[in-house]
């Protein structure tokens, strides 16, 4: 599988880096929060991955496959809607979209923790639901959690590795509702290890507060 992918360093100074797998928000593409990671610097490979669907790509276009070819501005990592309602079923293509890239690709690190802004924070928490033994730590911006997958998801397993998780948002988010943001901070607090970080005035964005409380985290937890 070929996989659209930005590093922040070359290939040979990969090699027992801890790993900060980036996945950017609806819309955006690789290379959007590599910026960040030259921010937070450290002994660390941060690594942006892009999507598989050119943004606005139809859930009747998604098959057995999270994959959609085609170039865009921007890309998504599954369809939804203005109220981020969603299909499972290609939550869970992206999903293993994403586990495919830490099986193939990730191997030589010290460790993999996944960051994501947006509908990247709910695809970082979903591969971490799904497969808790190939991640370290979670870090979230102005996302939120999947409600739904029971059957899909291994959140016991999760649950039990107690795993480190960041959650900033913005007191003047419009983007993710009410609800959306109550029901990821109560499922957090109850299934990991979170830091929860809420900034005043910040709308759906990250601002240099938060990416001082990202690295304060990371010290403690990754680094």
């Amino acid at each position: 599988m070929n996989f659209v992918i930005e590093y922040s360093n070359r290939p040979e100074e990969r090699e027992g880096t801890h790993l900060i797998l980036m996945l950017h928000g609806y819309g955006s593409n690789e290379r959007d929060l590599l910026q960040i990671g030259e921010m937070l610097g450290g002994s660390v490979t941060y690594a942006g991955l892009r999507a598989p669907q050119p943004v606005g790509t139809p859930l009747s276009e998604v098959g057995d496959t999270a994959i959609i070819p085609g170039a865009a501005f921007g890309y998504q990592w599954y369809p939804l809607t203005n109220t981020l309602e969603s299909n499972q079923r290609a939550v869970e293509l992206a999903t293993d979209y994403v586990i495919d890239f830490l099986e193939q690709e990730t191997t030589g690190y010290e460790a993999v923790t996944l960051m994501g802004f947006s509908q990247g924070m709910a695809m970082a928490t979903s591969v971490a639901r799904r497969r808790p033994d190939l991640v370290h730590a979670v870090i979230g911006c102005s996302g939120f959690v999947i409600p739904d997958g029971e059957d899909y998801f291994k959140d016991a397993e999760f649950k039990a590795k107690n795993m480190p998780v960041f959650y900033g948002r913005g007191d003047a988010d419009t983007v993710i509702s009410p609800e959306r943001v109550d029901f990821a901070t109560n499922w957090l607090k109850e299934n990991a290890q979170v830091e929860l970080h809420v900034y005043q005035g910040l709308p759906h964005s990250i601002n240099p507060e938060e990416v001082r409380d990202i690295a304060r985290f990371m010290q403690k937890h990754i680094l």
